[in-house]
């Protein structure tokens, strides 16, 4: 189903290792990630093949392709670090397709990218069985992890996947890492944006996970097999976020809509504006060195350093050949 194991002599190995559909300079809140690193610049791949099956899925020229060579790019480890020094990348983000799929590839780029230094992002759906996703997240810093929605009808039937092995990931990330993990839900208009949903997904995050795990809604736009939904209506969001914060969680953000309120954080005992966002730039910095609330000092869960990076909004494509050596 992946598209990328084959057998070889008496082994299943990974035929697009070292390979990838190209690399690009992102800002860390896209993949998204607002409590690591803000601001900073990441070095963005993915590489062909997917395990999930998702109708909706906004990268399925890639996730479902079948032909290795739909990769146009090449790159050892060692030169995916090489240009994350060189292009000021603080961070290397495994994403368009989810990581788990080239889960050898993606360890050996984090143990090259950790020697010099660079921090490693997963983006996934979070659906692996216990021993891989020990081994995997031994290596990632950070991950985002897309919540789909909160129905086992939902999983099957939408993305053929099982959500009690994504909430296990989560589980397993709170409880068992130092990895720093946020979460994303796409809400599709009909599919899984129900209020009553929504709560129950808010609930769980909040009896299982707690109130700082930061939680994404993002708006669906028709894609792949799924054009025959609406795009998600920016009160769906704003309503999304406000069950989120009744239910007690206290970083709650919406995605792919211009909402510069929905998108900044905020101090959860005095409310001041702690991160400003506009779209992917920063606009408002009230954190200390330490990461803590200027006004009152609390202490805002997340990776941050003593000043924002500078990255912006921009998108940036990568030659990888220029690292090859």
């Amino acid at each position: 189903m992946c598209f990328v194991r084959a057998r070889e002599g008496d082994q299943i190995v990974l035929t697009t290792y070292g390979r990838s559909s190209g690399f690009c300079i992102d800002p860390i809140e896209k993949k998204p990630l607002d409590h690591f690193l803000p601001g900073s610049a990441v070095l963005s791949f993915g590489t062909a093949g997917c395990n999930l099956a998702c109708k909706f899925c906004q990268n399925w020229d890639i996730s479902k392709s079948r032909e290795v060579e739909t990769l146009s790019e090449e790159a050892t480890p060692e030169a995916i670090a090489r240009a994350a020094v060189k292009t000021g990348c603080r961070s290397v983000a495994f994403t368009y397709n989810d990581p788990v799929v080239f889960m050898e590839y993606a360890i050996d780029v984090a143990k090259a990218c950790h020697e010099r230094g660079i921090l490693t992002v997963a983006v996934t759906a979070g659906e692996t069985c216990d021993g891989p996703r020990r081994e995997f997240y031994r290596y990632m810093d950070a991950a985002n992890v897309d919540l789909k929605g909160f129905t086992e009808d939902f999983y099957w039937r939408v993305c053929k996947g099982d959500l009690n092995a994504v909430l296990d990931t989560l589980v397993y990330l709170k409880r068992e890492t130092n990895v720093w993990f946020e979460i994303t839900t796409l809400l599709i208009p009909g599919e899984n944006d129900s209020s009553e949903e929504i709560e129950r997904e808010c609930a769980w995050i909040r009896d299982n996970l707690g109130l700082d795990v930061p939680l994404h809604f993002t708006a669906f736009h028709p894609d792949f097999m799924m054009l025959d939904k609406p795009p998600t209506p920016p009160e769906t969001l704003t309503r999304a976020r406000d069950i989120a914060r009744a239910a007690g969680l206290h970083y709650v953000y919406v995605g792919n809509v211009h909402d510069e309120s929905g998108s900044s954080t905020y101090c959860p005992k005095c409310a001041t504006k702690l991160i400003g966002r506009d779209w992917y730039r920063l606009t408002a910095w009230n954190l200390d060195a330490h990461g803590c609330c200027k006004k009152c000092g609390t202490q805002i869960p997340g990776r941050f350093e003593a000043k924002p990076g500078t990255w912006g909004a921009r998108r940036e494509a990568v030659n990888m050949r220029a690292f090859a050596s």
